[in-house]
């Protein structure tokens, strides 16, 4: 009884420090987790689609698998960069005409590049306003747009995955 009642205290005073200090930046902590989570999700979604169904679409308006994952390797790198206020990264494509292995290389590194944009990233300059698409933007708006973004894709990719026969990540859990 004694050390469950010691084990109840100890968790319940590392909970509380915890909360404590995500408090401090609710926003960037939840927007590092978010990424986390997106990156974990769309990686495994790139790694599961077979190579040779990397040109698949649905019809013909449609992005090709090959195109998603370029796409969100390149704007990946843009959100992370704009939020944390660091420069992205100087690297060229990838394609859509690029293999399953240099995409799926290509988003692994942009996700690791938003983990270190990302690693000071606090609250205080969610108001900060930049220009981007002939518009203004605020830091938080650019943090909600890439959520919303990245779980649209993430969709995306988990229909192209079910119409060939595969199971999304996410759904295996």
């Amino acid at each position: 009884m004694r050390t469950s009642l010691r084990l109840a205290i100890v968790l319940l005073a590392s909970s509380s420090s915890l909360a404590a200090g995500q408090q401090s930046a609710p926003m960037a902590t939840a927007f590092r987790a978010n990424a986390a989570a997106a990156g974990k999700n769309l990686i495994a979604a790139a790694q599961l689609m077979p190579g040779d169904k990397y040109d698949y679409k649905p019809t013909p308006a449609q992005m090709s698998y090959a195109a998603i994952i370029g796409h969100l390797a390149n704007e990946t790198d843009l959100f992370c960069s704009v939020v944390g206020g660091v420069k992205a990264p100087d690297r060229n494509g990838p394609a859509p005409a690029d293999r399953k292995e240099a995409l799926v290389a290509r988003l692994t590194q942009s996700f690791a590049f938003c983990d270190s944009a990302l690693a000071t990233l606090d609250d205080s300059k969610l108001a900060e306003s930049f220009a981007l698409f002939g518009r203004n933007w605020s830091r938080a708006d650019m943090e909600t747009r890439a959520i919303s973004d990245w779980a649209d894709h993430y969709s995306q990719l988990a229909i192209y995955l079910r119409l060939n026969g595969l199971l999304p990540p996410t759904a295996k859990s």
